[in-house]
């Protein structure tokens, strides 16, 4: 068990900020997972995930039981009784409901240290059935929930992202956002462009060469406490769309972590992601032109977080 005393200079950080140091959980992803599983007490108390935006005073101390009994979790991988369910397949094409957390494709070689990812427990998958690896077809962030779509055959994957570079699926997502947007339905029409050092999607300006629109619809369906729950339906899939897109208009997601502005005293809402989940996925099937249509409702999690948001405007 790890122990440390806040102090002066930590004094006032908040709990999951201080476990993500390199030296402790390394990650904000890491330490909610801890404080999620019981791993963290403050001052002997046992800590929880919603305790995570709590503010740490000097002279505290906190104490990181890395191997608790009892609080490990199993890799997510596939199979009836695994924790990555398989939502269709067929001898064409896999959807799959990917849980936060997991890669849905792995990293480059120098950025992956062991990063678990979808694909990898899906090469295996398809080994054990005597056949080749998957054909990544799109891809979803690691902390976003939700559907993902993989080709068995190069010419189905060829014929599928020709679909979506027509921007013919239908990719539609819930998330929970700071504020109120107004008016409660529209569009989102930017010019981005993907910062190849920081790994961050950035606004630019229209004649930008090296910009690229991006186009998405949304619709407040709830307004919660401090937040909203929207449904975002992507025309244009650039990358971390709907994130730069939100922030942008100073709807920050519940949870975000890359594309924030000001104090952490403006995102009060402890949340361990992006409150970000890919529902629903629709697309022509490549071998006979049926039209596949999937859906995933929320996640625990995020159902837990709308309830919690939900009950504090009584």
């Amino acid at each position: 068990m790890s122990t440390w005393t806040i102090g002066p200079e930590d004094a006032g950080i908040r709990l999951d900020k201080y476990l993500a140091a390199a030296e402790r959980a390394g990650s904000r992803a890491r330490a909610a997972s801890a404080l999620e599983r019981g791993k963290v007490f403050v001052n002997d108390r046992e800590a929880t995930l919603g305790d995570a935006g709590a503010r740490l005073a000097a002279g505290d101390v906190v104490r990181f039981w890395m191997d608790r009994p009892g609080s490990a979790k199993r890799r997510a991988t596939l199979g009836d009784d695994r924790d990555l369910r398989v939502v269709y397949e067929d001898e064409t094409v896999i959807v799959l409901n990917k849980p936060a957390g997991l890669l849905a494709v792995p990293l480059p070689v120098e950025r992956r240290h062991d990063a678990p990812s979808v694909f990898e427990d899906l090469k295996i998958h398809l080994w054990q059935r005597g056949r080749r690896r998957p054909f990544v077809v799109h891809r979803i962030d690691r902390d976003t929930s939700g559907l993902v779509l993989f080709a068995k055959s190069e010419s189905a994957q060829n014929m599928l992202k020709e679909q979506f570079k027509r921007h013919e699926p239908e990719r539609v997502y819930q998330a929970v956002v700071y504020g109120h947007p107004s008016p409660p339905a529209g569009m989102w029409r930017d010019h981005l462009v993907w910062d190849v050092n920081a790994l961050i999607q950035k606004e630019t300006h229209p004649r930008d060469p090296l910009g690229k629109e991006a186009v998405s619809h949304y619709r407040v369906i709830e307004q919660l406490a401090g937040a909203s729950l929207i449904e975002v339906t992507l025309v244009t899939g650039k990358r971390n769309q709907i994130r730069i897109q939100a922030r942008l208009r100073g709807h920050t997601l519940v949870g975000e972590q890359r594309y924030v502005y000001g104090p952490d005293a403006l995102r009060p809402i402890a949340f361990p992601r992006q409150a970000l989940h890919a529902l629903r996925l629709s697309f022509v099937h490549p071998r006979d032109s049926r039209k596949m249509r999937f859906e995933a409702p929320l996640p625990e999690d995020l159902v837990a977080l709308v309830a919690r948001l939900r009950r504090r405007i009584t």
